[in-house]
């Protein structure tokens, strides 16, 4: 074929795609709305309740005057368009700007001549709010539109293999990354022009791509080959990738940590710093902090709650209110972890006479130590109690005693962990079991042990404080909706 026919015929489809597909432009507005309605929240919420609180406080509000400051401070953490981020790393950015545009507005609010007219309180809850409410706005924005054709910004994907088909099942996954393949490009003559890679069209060869870039303004590159030769990367990036000024490589180091990687020059060699954050022990310290912190709030909140769940229990069954089971805590030490009773008091009988009268039972049960349709589950209360989690609350005291942390794999019961291999069981002993975690805000009860598995491994190797907090409000979304509970 010729050479240019089938560059026309390979820029061509690119263009359709991303003329339909994706805006970055409208993508990094939407972003910057939310970001100022989230701040006019902030400020709104922080004057109104301090003046209930004090009616005599200053009326400093610092709304609509500084608001250019806190979306300028995002821009250049490149929080616009703001894509390609993990949630957990553009909640650190949105906090570390946020925090220093307060941290600069108190250092001219002191050197102010008329200090007294400024609120101190109000300042500081703004500070407090925005930290909060700003992430809340974004998450609202990536909720309503990442599934839109127009979000993001186009990719386009280097390889069609197994790497390219693993990439871009994790960029459908999760749209609100805003990162849209629109094509495919690879060099063996099999498949270039023909054929697809996970639903994107593989457009022809690599030699096709700086024509892309230039004609049709796509910015991005992912390069999915990890099986090239240093000699054959250095190839494709110098004189196939080039034009791109955003290039992403996937190398072949699945299942290694992905968060807190940083990039190393070694006198002229790349190296990749892996931070073993559960090694350091003021990380420890801090989560041991945020433990007692929180969940001393959540523990006098749980109160009132946990008295009306123990009253409802007694009223629909005879026998104590609470159940408690002894599980795995860190290193393997035993625990006994307790709960609010959910189920009938002989429940062992039930599962076992159900499960021998029900294949498809015995199966489901196989996979996840679930039922959806479970018989012992109590009428009423235990069905709400399990499908909120509130059931899990009396182990706030598993937390406060230090056995427990608010975030961490899931306690299993010992004959749930004997499904797992030895080397995965090692890895979870070397954190505390949580109240709440990864599993239980990105799959719950829909995923099987393969993908607790899965996302417990994640959630240990790429450990920190920010992931912590990111798992801690998902949990609140994940509880209202009730969503894989049962």
């Amino acid at each position: 074929m010729n050479p240019t026919l089938e560059i026309n015929r390979v820029t061509t489809r690119a263009r359709e795609r991303v003329e339909k597909r994706v805006q970055p432009v409208g993508t990094g507005l939407v972003l910057a709305v939310a970001d100022a309605a989230g701040l006019a929240a902030a400020a709104l919420l922080a004057t109104r309740a301090w003046l209930l609180v004090n009616p005599a406080a200053g009326t400093y509000y610092g709304i609509w005057s500084t608001a250019p400051l806190f979306l300028t401070a995002y821009a250049v953490l490149d929080l616009y368009p703001g894509v390609g981020l993990s949630p957990v790393e553009e909640l650190r950015r949105l906090t570390a700007a946020t925090s220093i545009v307060f941290l600069a507005l108190a250092g001219a609010i002191f050197l102010h001549k008329d200090v007294a007219s400024f609120s101190r309180g109000i300042f500081v809850m703004k500070w407090l709010l925005s930290a909060a409410l700003v992430p809340l706005a974004r998450a609202g924005a990536r909720g309503l539109f990442a599934r839109r054709q127009w979000w993001g910004v186009p990719i386009l994907i280097f390889g069609a293999g197994r790497a390219a088909h693993l990439v871009i099942g994790a960029l459908e996954q999760q749209p609100a990354l805003g990162l849209k393949p629109v094509a495919c490009l690879d060099d063996d003559e099999h498949l270039g022009g023909r054929g697809a890679c996970s639903g994107v069209a593989i457009a022809g060869p690599l030699s096709a791509a700086p024509e892309i870039a230039r004609a049709h303004r796509v910015r991005h590159a992912l390069v999915a080959m990890p099986s090239l030769s240093a000699e054959q990367l250095l190839e494709v990036l110098e004189r196939r990738a080039a034009v791109f000024p955003h290039v992403i490589i996937v190398p072949d180091l699945l299942g290694m940590a992905s968060l807190w990687v940083t990039a190393r020059d070694l006198g002229g060699v790349l190296g990749l710093e892996l931070r073993q954050n559960l090694l350091l022990p003021l990380n420890r310290r801090l989560k041991r902090a945020l433990d007692v912190a929180l969940g001393a709030v959540f523990g006098v909140a749980a109160l009132p709650v946990i008295g009306l769940a123990v009253v409802w229990i007694k009223c629909v069954s005879a026998g104590p209110a609470f159940y408690s089971q002894e599980r795995e805590g860190e290193g393997g030490v035993p625990i006994r972890v307790r709960k609010l009773r959910t189920m009938y008091l002989d429940s062992d009988a039930m599962l076992r006479e159900h499960l021998e009268r029900n294949p498809a039972a015995r199966e489901e049960w196989r996979q996840r130590f679930k039922l959806k349709d479970d018989p012992r589950i109590l009428p009423g209360v235990g069905r709400l109690l399990r499908q909120s989690s509130l059931d899990e609350l009396p182990q706030l005291w598993n937390v406060a005693r230090g056995e427990m942390s608010l975030v961490g794999p899931r306690p299993f019961p010992f004959y749930h962990l004997d499904q797992f291999d030895n080397e995965f069981r090692r890895l979870r002993g070397q954190v505390a079991p949580g109240l709440t975690g990864l599993w239980q805000v990105a799959a719950r009860s829909d995923g099987d042990l393969a993908v607790q598995q899965k996302l417990d491994t994640y959630y240990i190797r790429n450990w920190s404080l920010w992931l912590d907090v990111y798992i801690l409000a998902r949990t609140v979304k994940a509880v209202l909706a009730r969503s894989g509970a049962y």
